[in-house]
C-alpha cells in the first residue's frame, strides 16, 4: 500500500498501445473461477429450500443466478479488454447517474422496498453500482489532484465527499451495511492515495464518537448492540438469526454434515440463501471446508493489492485497490456477523450469496483488476 501511495509523487508510465493484448494474471483468474465454482454449487444446496417457501420452485434462485453469472462473466472478460483511456472519459458520467439512481430509489420505491428500483420485471440495486462509481470517480480525482493530496480542502474535503454523500444516501435506504462499505472503501483510498493523516485519523476520531452517539441514542441500534452481547435476550426477535447462525456453524464440527445435508436451511436460518450462507457452507464442509474457502478469498485480497502495487499507472492502481479493498471489507463483515463478532447487519458474502446485480457488478470489477494486471510484468 505504501507503494501506491508514494507514486502519487511520481508521473505516471503511460500505457503503451499494442496490437496484441498483454494476458491477464492467471492465479487471480484462477481464484476469482474457483470461488465463483464453489459459491454456486453452494447456493444449489443452501438455497433450495428457501426458493421454493419464497417462489414455489426450488430451483428459482439458482437458475436466476446462473443467467447474472453467464452475462458476468462475460462482463469480466470484457471489463478486463477494454482499455481505460476508453471508460475513463465516462467516469464522472457514471458516478452521477449512480447518484441520481440512489436519489431516484428513495423517491419512487416502496418503504419496505427502498434499497430496489424495477424495469419491467427486472430488479436491481443501484447501491452495487454506487460502490464502483465511488472507486472510479475517487481513483481518477487522486490521479488528477495528485499534488495537492496534502491540502485540506483538495486532498480531503472534496474526495471526502466524493463517498460520503453516496454512503450516506445508501444509509438513508436503511442499507447500513452497504453504507459502511462504501464510507470504508472510501477511506482506505483517501489514505492510500496520499491525503494528510491529521485530517484522516481526525475523521476517525469524530466517526467513533459519533457512531457511539447513535447507538445510545437510537432504539434500534442500541438494541442490536445489546442482542450481540447475549443473542438469547429475544430469541424470537433479534437474537434469532445470530442464534441460530451459532447453532449452524457449530453443527457442521471439524468435517461438516456432507454437502446438501445441512439441517438448518429449512428454514430455521433466515436468509440461508444470502447473509448466512456461510453459516450453511460451515454446517456442510465443516470447518477445514470453510478454512479453505477463507484461503480462498486471502489468496484473492492478496493477488490484487499485488497486482495494485506493481501496475505502472496510478488510476489502474489505486482502481485495483479500491476494488480488492471493498471485496476485503465485504467478506470481513459477513463472516463477523454470521459468527456473531459483531452486531447483525444485512451483508451478502462474494461470490456465495444470491443477488443478480451484486454478482454481474462483482464480476465485472474483477475483470476491471484483471485488465490492470495487463500492466505488469507476469510473475
Amino acid at each position: 500500500m505504501t507503494s501506491v501511495k508514494n507514486r502519487a509523487a511520481e508521473p505516471d508510465t503511460p500505457l503503451k498501445k499494442e496490437k496484441i493484448l498483454k494476458p491477464v494474471d492467471f492465479p487471480m483468474l484462477l481464484i476469482i473461477l474457483l470461488l465463483l465454482a464453489v459459491g454456486i454449487m453452494m447456493l444449489l444446496s443452501a438455497g433450495h429450500a428457501a426458493s421454493l417457501a419464497k417462489t414455489g420452485d426450488s430451483y428459482f434462485f439458482i437458475r436466476r443466478q446462473l443467467i447474472w453469472a453467464a452475462f458476468g462473466v462475460v462482463g469480466m472478460f470484457v471489463a478486463s479488454m477494454v482499455p481505460p483511456k476508453f471508460y475513463s472519459r465516462f467516469i464522472p458520467a457514471f458516478y452521477a447517474v449512480s447518484v441520481a439512481l440512489l436519489v431516484l430509489v428513495l423517491i419512487v420505491s416502496k418503504d419496505s422496498e427502498k434499497r430496489w428500483l424495477y424495469i419491467g420485471s427486472v430488479q436491481f440495486q443501484p447501491s452495487e453500482f454506487a460502490k464502483l462509481a465511488v472507486i472510479m470517480e475517487l481513483a481518477q480525482y487522486i490521479k488528477k489532484n495528485r499534488d495537492e493530496m496534502k491540502k485540506f480542502v483538495k486532498g480531503f474535503v472534496i474526495p471526502f465527499l466524493i463517498f460520503t454523500v453516496p454512503a450516506g444516501l445508501v444509509a438513508v435506504e436503511t442499507h447500513l451495511s452497504g453504507a459502511i462499505l462504501i464510507f470504508g472503501v472510501g477511506f482506505i483510498m483517501l489514505v492510500v492515495g496520499g491525503s494528510n493523516r491529521l485530517y484522516c485519523g481526525a475523521a476517525v476520531i469524530i466517526g467513533i464518537l459519533g457512531a457511539i452517539i447513535l447507538v445510545f441514542n437510537v432504539n434500534y441500534m442500541m438494541e442490536r448492540v445489546l442482542v450481540w452481547l447475549d443473542p438469547t435476550r429475544d430469541l424470537l426477535g433479534n437474537g434469532h438469526q445470530p442464534y441460530q447462525s451459532l447453532i449452524t456453524i457449530g453443527s457442521g464440527g471439524l468435517f461438516g454434515l456432507g454437502y446438501g445435508k445441512s439441517r438448518q436451511k429449512y428454514l430455521f436460518l433466515p436468509e440461508p440463501q444470502n447473509d448466512c450462507i456461510f453459516s450453511i457452507t460451515a454446517e456442510e464442509i465443516g470447518f477445514i471446508g470453510v478454512v479453505l474457502i477463507i484461503i480462498l478469498f486471502a489468496l484473492l485480497i492478496w493477488r490484487g493489492i499485488y497486482i495494485s502495487i506493481k501496475s505502472n499507472n496510478l488510476f489502474l492502481s489505486l482502481l485495483s485497490m479500491g476494488i480488492v479493498s471493498r471485496v476485503a471489507l465485504q467478506v470481513v463483515l459477513n463472516l463477523s456477523v454470521v459468527t456473531n463478532s459483531t452486531p447483525t447487519t444485512g451483508i451478502s458474502l462474494p461470490f456465495f450469496s444470491y443477488g443478480g446485480t451484486a454478482l454481474m457488478v462483482l464480476l465485472v470489477e474483477m475483470g476491471l483488476v484483471l485488465g490492470v494486471s495487463r500492466d505488469i510484468s507476469p510473475k
